[in-house]
């Protein structure tokens, strides 16, 4: 089991902690660069995806002046944040000025022993942990040359991050995490199996570059269920090229999928189950799924809710569920635990869906 690494909890800031046998942490990664022309929505987008699931949210911050908005932002939400940090390590150094709750390095290009020293002193000094990020495409040169020379891409992975665990506990610096990415499900698979049984530090699980939404949520779903179903990993971020709310919407339900194959690490939260529709249906599951799809999500209810489309996978069918709403002809029909709980026109269905779904 590894090791618990608490992130925040610090004055304004949420506390979260990762490892152990906690639930895994949910997070994604700020989309588009930071200004201060923005920072306002920004701070109104983080309280949204919050309520979304979002635990922790990941910053580029390519310059200075990059880690000064985020510095200032930080300031402005309660949400942990953290720094992703390439090449200069004095971004890393001005982020640590600010309540900035992590910091993520990466052994490929953050520079010479004597600048990681830098970042982990100044860490230290303020009780900041460090993700160690090793990316595939971005090895240090030996290991890329290594590779190229038959070197299985997996062990290079865990090569860097074991080089870097040393550096680090070379200067006594244990407040640490660990991600080692790839952009294929065998070598995300692999390198985390191989890590999990030499090293205590939590796992930030998931597959880079992973592709648009479809493509993206399938490789991120059979790479991290195999694991988090192993008990590997503390923490996901599920990497689409599509938006962050959809992001912690996949990472979600990949943990609830991984829960059913034994991982029991997991929060509460809404499950939806809805029909595909088909030439039967009386009732159209596909906008009303898209209008209260984001809602239900961000309720703090431990509940199922069912979308469905016709008699045939209503009630009886979905009749696990807390709440369903499905066709039937030319009436919806509205049920709870398969009991039919109330009949009503189509032009009712949001209104006395959300009556009833306020009851539970």
């Amino acid at each position: 089991m590894s090791r618990i690494v608490k992130i925040g909890g610090f004055s304004h800031v949420d506390c979260v902690q990762i490892g152990g046998d906690l639930p895994i942490v949910i997070q994604t990664m700020w989309k588009d660069r930071l200004s201060f022309s923005n920072i306002d929505e920004a701070a109104a987008q983080i309280a949204s995806l919050k309520s979304l699931g979002c635990d922790l949210l990941r910053f580029a911050v390519p310059d200075i002046q990059n880690a000064e908005v985020l510095g200032h932002l930080a300031q402005m939400v309660s949400m942990p944040l953290a720094a992703d940090i390439h090449f200069d390590y004095k971004i890393a150094l001005r982020c640590l000025d600010f309540p900035i709750a992590k910091i993520r390095i990466n052994p490929g290009n953050i520079g010479s022993k004597d600048k990681v020293e830098a970042v982990l002193g100044k860490a230290a000094s303020g009780g900041i942990p460090i993700r160690i990020g090793v990316n595939a495409g971005s090895l240090p040169q030996d290991l890329r040359l290594k590779v190229e020379e038959g070197m299985a891409p997996s062990a290079a992975l865990v090569e860097a991050a074991e080089r870097e665990i040393s550096l680090f506990k070379e200067f006594n610096f244990d407040n640490f995490l660990v991600s080692m990415k790839a952009s294929t499900i065998a070598d995300t698979i692999i390198a985390n199996r191989l890590l999990s049984g030499r090293c205590d530090a939590p796992l930030h699980a998931g597959v880079t570059e992973a592709g648009p939404l479809t493509a993206g949520v399938v490789r991120n779903t059979a790479a991290l269920v195999t694991l988090l179903a192993e008990g590997i990993g503390d923490t996901i971020r599920v990497s689409l090229s599509d938006t962050m709310e959809n992001e912690i919407i996949a990472a979600r339900e990949i943990v609830m999928a991984a829960s059913e194959l034994g991982c029991k690490r997991r929060k509460g939260g809404v499950r939806i189950v809805s029909c595909p529709r088909c030439g039967r249906h009386g009732f159209d599951t596909h906008g009303f799924t898209e209008r209260w799809m984001r809602r239900l999500y961000a309720m703090d209810k431990n509940i199922t809710a069912a979308i469905m489309g016709c008699e045939v996978n209503g009630p009886v069918e979905a009749k696990h569920a807390d709440i369903g709403i499905t066709g039937a002809g030319d009436k919806i029909l509205i049920f709870k635990h398969g009991k039919v709980i109330r009949t009503i026109t189509p032009d009712q269905a949001d209104k006395i869906f959300e009556e009833e779904l306020m009851k539970l």
